[in-house]
């Protein structure tokens, strides 16, 4: 069993930077691949990035490749989304996720476990 806990989230203006960091309880953190996820008002949830265990492989959307840099610290259970050159249209409420097995990033069914989501408020 895998308990995540985002947060890092706020309100922020365009250009800004935000980091959001995901707590994740139990002892085999570093055996699963981590992701992060995001939903807008009106929208589907869709992808933002996801890293590999232990961390050498990463994936992101389109949309924020070059200004979103995922990271994990195993030692510390917690992952981190680093997200540069905000823009309006990244307000969402950003969930973190947790995968068993083969790496499928952008496959949110593949994820075993959902945090409750951190909000995310970019103002133009």
């Amino acid at each position: 069993q895998v308990q995540l806990v985002e947060s890092g989230g706020g309100l922020v203006q365009a250009g800004d930077s935000l980091r959001l960091s995901c707590l994740a309880s139990g002892r085999t953190f570093s055996s699963y691949s981590m992701g992060w996820f995001r939903r807008a008002p009106g929208k589907e949830r869709e992808f933002v990035a996801a890293i590999s265990w232990p961390g050498g492989t990463t994936d992101y959307a389109d949309s924020v490749k070059g200004r979103f840099t995922i990271s994990r610290d195993n030692a510390k259970n917690t992952v981190y989304l680093q997200m540069n050159t905000l823009k309006p249209e990244d307000t969402a409420l950003y969930y973190c996720a947790a995968a068993w097995g083969s790496w499928y990033p952008q496959e949110a069914s593949r994820y075993n476990y959902w945090g409750r989501g951190t909000q995310v408020t970019v103002s133009s």
